[in-house]
C-alpha cells in the first residue's frame, strides 16, 4: 500500500509541476518579456547595420510575436476539435 501511495503522490507532484509550467507558458509576463527581448535584439541588430529608423522597424518582429501568441490558442482549440 505504501508503494501505491508514493506513486500517487509522485503523479500529484508531477501534475502540479505541469500546471505551473503551463501557467508560465500562457502568462502575460512571459509573452511580454519575449516581446521586449525580441524588440531589443532586433533594434541592436538594425542599429549596427544602419537600418533607417531602427526603433520603428524593430517593432515588426515584436508585434508579430505578440500576434502569434494571440492567434495560437484559438488555432490549437480548432485543431484539437477536428
Amino acid at each position: 500500500m505504501n508503494n501505491n501511495g508514493q506513486e500517487i503522490q509522485a503523479i500529484i507532484d508531477r501534475n502540479k509541476r505541469v500546471e505551473r509550467d503551463k501557467a508560465w507558458e500562457r502568462s502575460i509576463t512571459r509573452r511580454g518579456s519575449i516581446a521586449l527581448f525580441t524588440y531589443i535584439t532586433a533594434y541592436i541588430y538594425m542599429r549596427i547595420n544602419n537600418v533607417e529608423s531602427p526603433e520603428m522597424q524593430a517593432l515588426i518582429p515584436a508585434v508579430a510575436f505578440i500576434f502569434s501568441t494571440l492567434t495560437l490558442p484559438p488555432l490549437k482549440k480548432w485543431w484539437l476539435e477536428r
